[in-house]
């Protein structure tokens, strides 16, 4: 996909060399032949009905690339989607740059030009584009939307392998005089490698805001032969209770070859079963609906928590 995305853009000079006039571009963008990426920036309209968000996002970059300054580097939230991090709660309609000679560039739309000291130690080539390298782009992420959404893509970048928390409490400590980097200390307190989802994150970040004890993620359930029989998303193990979050990415995840939505829906429902059998614990499930509403959900799981607290004495 990538190498596709790299040949897929043509700009409309190459369009005029190649015999077309601006009117017959203009027809063709009409019957939906060419997309326009941005001005000047076209694609077959077929491909770009192919992708979906991310590569669409991806897609817009190496448009911006093409028409670029050599000491263009792709950063912050471009760089997040390049590397297949999750993004939540920020626009992927403008592409993130900065430049290696420290200048911010020409203003367009469409581009967010960040100014900022850059070596070119601090770049490196990924699917053939410049981009900074992740312990930067996970403070870079800090310092865009707050600690919700750093969390989920510093998450993403740690349970993928691109990132270790010491790299990333290495590389903060180096920028931290940056403007908006209050955000990047919270975000190094709850990262942890083991969150495996944007909606786990939101969750673990959700209890924080809401002054709920901290969950642990990924916690294993052992069976009878002491055997990692399941892991629960997170769970509260002094309070005997797990909380695991329904949404499509599990479902897309966990759904075996040929089981329908019900089917998966009742194999879910035994494991819970089994789960709570084995460990005595009670389950809280979430949806993506209930992160919506972090106030009321937070009520919803201290109730739970303080009632087993009675329970257990």
């Amino acid at each position: 996909m990538y190498d596709e995305l790299s040949a897929a853009v043509v700009l409309r000079s190459e369009l005029l060399a190649d015999g077309r006039t601006d009117n017959q571009i203009q027809a063709m963008v009409r019957s939906g032949e060419l997309h326009r990426v941005r001005h000047g920036s076209y694609v077959s309209g077929t491909f770009w009905s192919q992708l979906d968000a991310a590569d669409r996002h991806r897609l817009l970059v190496r448009a911006v690339l093409r028409r670029a300054h050599p000491a263009t580097v792709v950063t912050h939230l471009s760089n997040a989607v390049e590397r297949g991090a999750p993004v939540w709660g920020l626009s992927l309609e403008q592409v993130h740059t900065t430049r290696t000679d420290g200048r911010n560039g020409r203003r367009e739309a469409g581009i967010v030009h960040h100014r900022g000291a850059l070596d070119p130690s601090e770049v490196e080539i990924l699917n053939g584009i410049p981009v900074t390298r992740a312990p930067r782009c996970a403070v870079e992420m800090a310092t865009l939307g707050g600690v919700e959404p750093a969390l989920v893509t510093v998450n993403g970048l740690l349970n993928s392998g691109q990132l270790t928390t010491t790299e990333f409490d290495a590389e903060f400590h180096k920028l931290k005089y940056w403007p908006n980097t209050l955000s990047a200390t919270i975000v190094l307190r709850l990262c942890d490698p083991r969150v495996q989802s944007p909606a786990e994150s939101r969750a673990v970040f959700l209890c924080w805001d809401q002054g709920l004890p901290a969950p642990e993620p990924q916690v294993p359930v052992l069976d009878d032969h002491g055997r990692a029989f399941a892991y629960v998303d997170l769970a509260w193990r002094r309070f005997g209770v797990f909380l695991e979050i329904d949404g499509r990415l599990k479902y897309e995840r966990f759904r075996r070859k040929g089981e329908t939505l019900e089917q998966f829906l009742m194999r879910e429902k035994r494991r819970e079963e089994l789960i709570c059998q084995l460990t005595g614990w009670v389950c809280i499930r979430l949806t993506w609906a209930d992160l919506e509403h972090p106030r009321r959900t937070a009520q919803r799981i201290r109730r739970v928590l303080e009632g087993r607290s009675r329970t257990l004495g």
